[in-house]
Parts: C-alpha cells; sequence; structure tokens
C-alpha cells in the first residue's frame, strides 16, 4: 500500500485541522469499526514488511553514518520478527475492552436527575518521539481503539520508516471505511513541526513525548498543550542483605542484558553491605561475561576488580547500553535515600526474603512501578496485559506507569432529567 496523498500534500496547519475533523468521526465510531480498521492495520504492516524493512534499512545506514550510539540503533532497528511482533500488539488490541463510553460512576440526585460519569476520547493525541518507528503502530493502534486521532512527530532518525508505516495505516483506515487523516506525521516539517506541535493548543488535545530525557524535559517546558510526561528510566534494583543468590544473578542479567536500549533497563545495582561479599562476584562476574561495563562506588570494588571508578554523574545516567552503576549502601534506609535521590520515578526493585523490608520498599519508594523479585523488564504495556502502551507515565495526574487505552480517555459527565430546574 501507498501513503495517502495528503500525507505529503497538505501543510501543517492543515493536517492538524484535518487530524480534528477525523477525530470526531472516529470518536462516533463503533468498537466493531475499530477493530475491522485494527485488524486491516495488523495485515497491512506484515503484508508491507519488506516496504517498511527497506526503509528502516535507509534510516539505519544514515544513523550509523551520523554516529548515534548502539541503543538508539537498536530502538530503530525494525526486521521482520519486529514487524509480526507489531502485527501481535495490534491484535492483541483488539482484544481489550474498549474503554469509550463506560460508566465511572453515576447517581441520581434527590430530584431525580440521573448522573452518569462516561468514558470519552481525548480527541487527537499528539506525539513526540526518537528513533522507535514501533511507537508509530504502537500509539496509532491505541489511539484508534481508543477513539483518538493522532498526530505523530517521528523524528529524522527513523523518518523513511515512520513515512512507509503511516502510510499503511492510513491506507487501512480507509479500507474499512474510516478517515485516514485519523493518522498525521509531521516528521517532514523537522524542528519547527514540533514546535508547531507542542503550540497547536486548540487542534491537539495531549501532548505525549517518548525519548531522551532533554526531549521529555523540552516537551514539558516548552509545549502550551497538555503534557502526559513520560520519564526517562534511571532504574535501580537494591540486593537486601538476605536477597537470594539466585534470583540476584538472573534478575539482574534480564533486567540489563535483555535489552539494554530500553527505559526500563536496569542501570544501578544497590547491594546491602552485608550481602556484597555473598552476592557480588556471582552477580557482577555473570554481568562482565554479557559483557557489561560496571562502573563501581569504592566498597563494590573491594569485592569485585573488573570494574572502572563510578563518578557521581553515573547515579543519575540511563546509559542505554551494556553499562551499570553499582553502589553499596549501608542498609535499606540508604538505598531508600539513594532512590529517593536519582531514581526518576520510573521503575525501582528490591531482592529480597524479608516480608518488613518489600513491604517498606513497596511503601516507601515513589516510583510508578516499585516490584519486589522480579525483573524491572516487566514494566511495559504488552506484559501488563495492555497489547501495547503509549508510554509510561512517570507524572502523578491523570495517568501514571504504563498507558494503555483507559488512559487515552477523559470522562464526561451525561445529565438527563425530566424538566428538572434547580431549586
Amino acid at each position: 500500500m501507498s501513503s495517502s496523498p495528503t500525507t505529503t500534500v497538505l501543510p501543517l496547519a492543515d493536517r492538524l485541522t484535518a487530524a480534528k475533523r477525523a477525530s470526531r468521526v472516529l470518536a462516533q465510531a463503533t468498537t466493531a469499526q475499530k477493530n475491522r480498521a485494527l485488524e486491516a492495520i495488523a495485515v497491512a504492516i506484515v503484508e508491507g514488511a519488506d516496504a517498511v524493512i527497506a526503509a528502516n534499512e535507509r534510516d539505519l545506514v544514515a544513523g550509523r553514518e551520523q554516529g548515534i550510539s548502539v541503543g538508539l540503533q537498536d530502538r530503530l532497528r525494525l526486521d521482520r520478527g519486529r514487524i509480526d511482533g507489531l502485527a501481535v500488539a495490534v491484535r492483541d488490541v483488539i482484544a481489550i475492552v474498549d474503554p469509550v463510553g463506560q460508566v465511572v460512576r453515576g447517581s441520581n440526585t434527590p430530584d431525580g436527575v440521573k448522573l452518569e460519569q462516561v468514558r470519552v476520547p481525548f480527541g487527537v493525541v499528539g506525539a513526540i518521539y526518537e528513533a522507535r518507528p514501533n511507537v508509530t503502530v504502537d500509539i496509532a493502534a491505541l489511539a484508534i481503539k481508543s477513539g483518538n486521532a493522532v498526530v505523530l512527530r517521528g523524528g529524522s532518525a527513523a523518518e523513511h520508516s515512520n513515512a512507509v508505516l503511516v502510510g499503511l495505516l492510513r491506507s487501512a483506515l480507509e479500507s474499512v471505511g474510516l478517515p485516514g487523516d485519523a493518522v498525521q506525521t509531521i516528521d517532514e516539517f523537522g524542528r519547527d513541526g514540533a514546535k508547531q506541535l507542542m503550540n497547536a493548543r486548540g487542534l491537539i488535545d495531549v501532548l505525549i513525548p517518548r525519548g531522551s530525557a532533554s526531549l521529555i524535559e523540552t516537551v514539558v517546558r516548552e509545549s502550551t498543550v497538555p503534557v502526559i510526561e513520560t520519564g526517562a528510566g534511571v532504574v535501580h534494583v537494591f540486593l537486601d542483605e538476605s536477597a537470594e543468590l539466585d534470583w540476584a544473578v538472573e534478575i539482574v542479567r534480564n533486567a540489563k542484558v535483555q535489552r539494554p536500549s530500553v527505559c526500563n533497563a536496569l542501570e544501578t545495582i544497590l547491594v546491602h553491605r552485608a550481602a556484597a561479599a555473598r552476592v557480588l562476584p556471582a552477580v557482577l562476574g555473570d554481568l562482565r561475561e554479557h559483557g557489561v561495563l560496571i562502573h563501581a562506588d569504592a566498597r563494590a570494588s573491594e569485592v569485585f576488580a573488573d570494574v572502572v571508578p563510578a563518578v557521581e554523574e553515573d547515579w543519575s545516567t540511563e546509559h542505554m547500553s551494556l553499562e551499570l552503576s553499582v553502589r553499596v549502601v549501608d542498609d535499606l534506609d540508604a538505598a531508600l535515600e539513594h532512590i529517593d535521590r536519582y531514581s526518576t520515578g520510573h521503575t525501582d526493585a528490591i531482592i529480597t526474603n524479608d516480608v518488613v523490608n518489600a513491604d517498606r520498599f513497596l511503601a516507601e519508594v515513589d516510583s510508578a512501578v516499585v516490584m519486589v523479585n522480579a525483573s524491572t523488564r516487566f514494566t511495559d504495556g504488552a506484559e501488563f496485559g495492555f497489547g501495547a502502551e503509549v508510554g509510561i507515565s512517570t507524572q502523578k495526574l491523570h495517568a501514571r506507569g504504563p498507558m494503555g487505552l483507559p488512559e487515552l480517555t477523559s470522562t464526561k459527565w451525561l445529565v438527563r432529567g425530566s424538566g428538572h430546574t434547580r431549586r
């Protein structure tokens, strides 16, 4: 399938207006219509895989020439397996209950006026992200199922990949009678387009940034459109005094090595001083065997020598690569203090057999996701049963943690009376 002509003809302001018009149609679409659109999208991206991979290779070649990091190259890459995975994620969204129209709460006034608070789409969702063409499909699928149009600014690093994907998405929508204008890309407008998107209040109802800490900070600071903030992942695992060695090795390896470029990957290990000699040689030895560069404080270095000295900035660094930082702390209180200071509020975990310490960690760590004896890689919309995710919100208003369909809705009140007037 090729992209709709409007993808390359309409100027930016007209695209935003077209998205607003399309959002009104999509808001009234039935669940069956939206599910047919999602099935058409799943089919289209699989059938169009060759074109997507070819475009993605152009982006990868350009990225390597520009010297983008290995971590960003991993996020940028789309092979056939990942494309098949995107189709599966889209079909998973089909199976999820449509939140639009759900009654959140309701009551009757003493005079008999009926009140209902129901879920409704936002309208037009804007998304600004970097080098993540999978996000193009994930956000579009969730937006469509929740009745929203979407305007995408996926960045220059993935511009060719995103252009092909958006063309497939738009054609799939039109094939089932829904407006292709419900999915727009403004990549070709560059940074100026991103700035206009951030200031398109009245046309864009909510803006979601995904990417580096600097990108997110820029969007939060400069946008006049309401922003749902997704945060960088300076993610911690605390190895408590009673941590089981096998669990520590397996969980830490999975959290760091499985896919180091993503935001739920481990960045800092904290270890109780009474457990350091027992657990660190095996945990860090295993990481080194998997190619992880370890930045360690002096006490950790005494136990395991194959490290580089940690410096202050390591504790606040999201490496997004096979690197992490290690610090030995005196006790749980010291671990909590470190996390409170350096965590970005994304995901933090404890490995322990002490129920009291586990409960304290769950209660006192102020992050979107707090875990006991589990890999931080579980912080993911698909793993949480959402099919896909718009992002992982680290703020506290409206949404927090992995964002699925309900988080892409607002509410409105329906009031039904029979000639009632207020006394």
